[in-house]
């Protein structure tokens, strides 16, 4: 029996074991990299995208702001106050309201409106220094600041989508044929008027009185958009002489101070916000 048990065991001492320490020629075998909670290989995160990190950010902003809607509640009921208080004051009985007083009242309620989305677009990240946690994310500043503005952007849309109703409603405007150049009139308006906003708003996060500085620093910047918005919202629905050539005119300035706002707040969001 011990014979039997021996040879075997004299077999495996003599059979050559290849210790890739000691053989230089010896290939190591490459073992995955393995999670400790299953046998599965893991695979190796990549960084998300520049959009991507973007998206996050508004989506992150939209989904709270529909948990609490404060911020949109009250954007909404000013902008439907203004709407009010212009309509007492202007609409006549048996007489149709003038188009230049239709749009100038639809664009001050969108400005009034906006400022409140604008003070509050950072006040989350104010509250127990999160803005801190949020720089030191791997993800780039002007990031933030996109995701930011599109947050904003997507809560002022649902405002003025309220607002052109009513205005229509409460002043009689003819927009049903013009329905479409006017939205990009105020899409327009919105992204101009939200990229310069968001670049304030951020920089006056730590600031005492910052709704009031707001409004004083911000409303002289965006004069150029509230004027080219009323400008060509008064040529769409002016219903004797429609000027589709002149509100095209506006609408392609309004496209260019988009470009030259957006451009810039990617540019100055990152220095103001660090601190630079």
């Amino acid at each position: 029996m011990a014979r039997l048990v021996a040879r075997p065991v004299a077999r495996l001492a003599e059979s050559p074991v290849s210790d890739p320490v000691a053989d230089p020629a010896a290939k190591p075998v490459d073992s995955p990299v393995t999670d400790p909670a299953s046998s599965a290989p893991v695979a190796s995160a990549r960084p998300a995208g520049f959009f991507t990190q973007a998206l996050r950010i508004a989506v992150k902003d939209l989904a709270i702001e529909w948990r609490s809607r404060e911020v949109l509640a009250t954007m909404t009921f000013l902008a439907v106050v203004v709407v009010l208080i212009f309509s007492f004051a202007f609409v006549l009985e048996g007489s149709r309201t003038p188009a230049p007083v239709v749009a100038g009242i639809i664009w001050i309620a969108l400005v009034v409106s906006g400022t409140v989305g604008l003070g509050r677009a950072f006040d989350r990240e104010r509250d127990g220094e999160a803005i801190r946690s949020l720089l030191l994310t791997p993800c780039p500043r002007a990031a933030i600041y996109l995701g930011k503005l599109v947050a904003t952007v997507a809560l002022m849309a649902i405002t003025e989508t309220a607002l052109t109703v009513l205005s229509g409603v409460l002043f009689s405007a003819s927009m049903g044929a013009v329905l479409g150049r006017v939205a990009l009139l105020l899409a327009l308006g919105t992204i101009g008027f939200a990229a310069a906003g968001c670049v304030f708003s951020a920089a006056l996060l730590r600031t005492r009185g910052r709704d009031a500085l707001l409004a004083a620093l911000l409303y002289p910047i965006i004069v150029p958009i509230v004027i080219a918005g009323a400008r060509g919202t008064t040529q769409l629905i002016d219903p004797i002489s429609p000027d589709f050539d002149g509100a095209r005119f506006w609408t392609q300035f309004l496209v260019a101070v988009d470009i030259l706002f957006v451009t810039a707040g990617l540019w100055a969001f990152e220095p103001i916000v660090s601190g630079d």
